[in-house]
């Protein structure tokens, strides 16, 4: 293991390109839960007799689980290196597979979920993407959209995947095969992480970084810019979480079958992938402030689009756009903190502010089951995410005025 930090000559380097593809493999290998939950949940809601919500609360479990468990694996990453954490995710991915393939009610499978996100997902997503932005300087929003972008790769590969072996096979014994390929792929990928980064990463050059005070951030205390990236955070993943969690459901409800669905799925996280690297490339030459408030504004006009079509076809075309609208909005958080926020902060804000994504995620998977348990239909749930959009769209929007404003007095 290496114990000393990484010479700051190799920042973008050849050997931060070697290990931001290792990165992007951990990151497909160990979020894989995040997706296949949703493909399988209208057959666990059946097997198990429960209700929408009720089948929902593994997903809950798990993202709740996930943003907590980054602050706590990134703590880890920071004084044992990236290699023990990688190990631990591996462990806790595939005995998270196993225990849900052997669980005999809701409440179980749900308990193996969270044991997956708390050590498993959130050991291949928050410290590696502060890993990631210690590693490069001239690209590095692209590097971090490449590495956030792994959590769409999983999205794009695993559901149909495991769809076919739900109706091959059974989503029991397609569980523990998937826990076995995705331990084993995190065991062997994690020997390529045991280098440390750069202890002083070098200073963006030709962003809006060296025009910021990071002492005040958007003119603001530094918490209190922290809890308004937070809640906007939140809330613009609750408005994501409806069409990510429950497409598969929505489909099944409207007759186009559970294979539409994850169809559906796996396109929106494909577009997703796109949308991660063009946003990384858009953060790049505007920031991430401006980035972010243009996500936010296409994200609410997906989800306008929902309400008036409801065929397959329209589905689909949806389904792509929204995955191109919002699939770079999470990372385009990792650079507003780089951009405004002391470096030596870094690893513990992006931690805290990935939390609070992840828990709209979990927070918008659950209150859209709860809606169409009330209601009868989705109608209510999509009306729910424009709403948490529009709170995002808001804040994002302040604060970008707060920057314009500090950047004019800068020039006065």
């Amino acid at each position: 293991m290496h114990a000393a930090p990484a010479d700051p000559s190799l920042i973008d380097s050849p050997q931060a390109l070697r290990r931001l593809f290792a990165t992007l493999g951990l990151v497909v290998l160990g979020n894989s839960s995040m997706y296949v939950v949703s493909v399988v949940l209208p057959t666990v809601q059946n097997e198990f007799g429960v209700g929408r919500a009720s089948a929902s609360l593994p997903y809950t479990l798990m993202m709740v689980c996930l943003g907590l468990g980054g602050l706590w694996t990134g703590r880890l990453a920071d004084r044992h290196g990236l290699t023990p954490v990688m190990w631990l995710g591996a462990l806790a991915v595939f005995g998270g597979f196993l225990g849900a393939s052997l669980s005999g009610n809701i409440w179980a499978f749900g308990l193996a979920h969270a044991v997956m996100g708390f050590i498993g997902g959130s050991a291949t997503f928050a410290p590696l993407l502060a890993d990631t932005a210690l590693w490069w300087n001239r690209r590095r929003g692209i590097a971090v959209a490449v590495c956030a972008s792994g959590n769409y790769v999983a999205g794009a590969i695993w559901p149909p995947i495991v769809q076919y072996g739900i109706d091959s096979i059974g989503w029991r014994p397609t569980y523990m095969a998937l826990g076995a390929v995705c331990g084993v792929g995190m065991l062997a990928l994690s020997l390529r992480m045991r280098q440390r980064p750069p202890a002083i990463p070098a200073p963006t050059a030709g962003t809006q970084a060296s025009a910021v005070d990071r002492a005040r951030p958007f003119g603001l205390a530094p918490s209190q810019a922290m809890a308004l990236l937070c809640m906007g955070g939140v809330a613009c993943c609750v408005a994501m979480a409806m069409p990510q969690v429950h497409i598969v459901a929505y489909c099944t409800d409207l007759g186009f079958g559970a294979a539409q669905g994850a169809q559906m799925l796996s396109l929106m996280l494909a577009c997703g992938i796109v949308s991660r690297l063009v946003f990384g490339l858009i953060c790049d030459r505007i920031g991430g402030i401006r980035t972010l408030l243009l996500g936010s504004a296409l994200q609410g006009i997906a989800l306008l689009l929902f309400l008036p079509y409801d065929g397959l076809v329209p589905l689909y075309v949806i389904s792509a756009l929204f995955g191109l609208f919002q699939g770079g909005i999470v990372p385009t958080y990792a650079i507003i903190v780089r951009e405004h926020f002391a470096p030596s902060q870094a690893s513990a804000r992006v931690g805290a502010v990935i939390m609070a994504t992840l828990i709209g995620m979990a927070l918008g998977g659950w209150m859209s089951g709860w809606i169409f348990d009330v209601t009868g239909s989705y109608h209510a749930a999509f009306i729910n995410g424009i709403g948490w959009n529009l709170l995002n769209l808001s804040i994002t929007g302040w604060l970008y005025l707060r920057v314009r404003r500090q950047r004019a007095i800068t020039v006065a």
